[in-house]
């Protein structure tokens, strides 16, 4: 598995392990082994505190490719060293560049706007950092804000004064962009975990299910096998807007899915039992009514 960034430094063909990390441009080597650390029991399969098999595999794969990685470029005092110079260099070039440079979060704009950017910056990186490793959803979106505030503060330490982000790009006029149809996914990990959601779907564990798939699309989020089992647990728990929503996801990506084919015949099928006419509905309740009611169909009605 490998991850890609394209927010703050990782668009300079660079791997910004300040931010995989979650440590200040200025933290000391004491600092950053001291938040590895933390880190490291946070993600490592013996000490680890989430439940499912999914989350457990992504965190070891975040462990063992970015966390572990990023902190031996700073254990080593040469790749330190080096690792500061290309900073350095960086800085210089987005100096020279910084009317072309984008900056989309908040916290980012303000660090390049305010007087006082260096508590501003420390402040923001904390807030971030907390949250950094807690929800595995989120990592790879707060890794990349953290270096979009690297970008930012590494502008204003550049010595290239207040940076005025740009307005975003205008959408283009009258022009649609092509539906991406992804087929259907062979990672062996996705697979794995659809696997596991179907036994727990065979034995009605919906919720268990539930969370599987939610595990799978964390490792592709445009797997269609996984978006139409949800929308069958979904349906099963009586919770049809979400199933609705997981087979409309699922048939945008591969409109042959066949679970969402049926799911969604199951969902027709609903909607068309909630429209029949009220007589034969009447009809019905005056047969149980005969009975003794809801109350009589259960026990048996009145002793004879």
């Amino acid at each position: 598995m490998s991850f890609t960034f394209e927010q703050g430094l990782f668009q300079f063909d660079f791997t910004d392990h300040h931010a995989i990390l979650g440590v200040s441009l200025d933290a000391e080597f004491g600092e950053i082994r001291k938040r590895y650390m933390r880190v490291a029991r946070r993600l490592h399969p013996d000490t680890c505190s989430f439940e499912s098999e999914t989350d457990k595999e992504f965190a070891n794969q975040l462990l063992s490719k970015l966390v572990s990685p990023a902190y031996n470029k700073f254990s080593k005092e040469g790749d330190r060293a080096e690792l500061f110079v290309v900073l350095k260099n960086i800085g210089n070039t987005v100096s020279q560049q910084r009317s072309q440079i984008k900056l989309t979060t908040d916290a980012a704009q303000k660090i390049a706007k305010a007087g006082d950017y260096k508590n501003l910056y420390q402040e923001a990186l904390k807030e971030l950092s907390d949250r950094e490793y807690e929800s595995l959803e989120k990592t790879l979106d707060i890794i990349g804000e953290i270096s979009e505030l690297n970008l930012a503060y590494l502008l204003r330490k550049s010595g290239s004064g207040v940076v005025k982000s740009p307005p975003p790009p205008k959408p283009p006029v009258n022009q649609e962009e092509p539906r991406a149809i992804k087929p259907p996914t062979k990672n062996p990990l996705v697979e794995q975990a659809c696997n596991r959601a179907q036994t727990l779907i065979s034995n009605k564990n919906y919720a268990k299910a539930i969370s599987e798939l939610k595990g799978a699309l964390k490792f592709e989020q445009n797997d269609s096998l996984s978006h139409a089992l949800l929308g069958f647990c979904y349906f099963q728990q009586k919770q049809g807007t979400m199933a609705k929503i997981e087979v409309k996801k699922a048939l945008s990506l591969n409109p042959q899915e066949p679970k969402a084919l049926e799911v969604k015949k199951l969902l027709e099928q609903a909607a068309a039992g909630n429209k029949r006419p009220n007589k034969l509905k009447d009809k019905k309740e005056t047969k149980s009514d005969k009975g003794g009611g809801l109350f009589g169909g259960i026990f048996g009605g009145k002793k004879k």
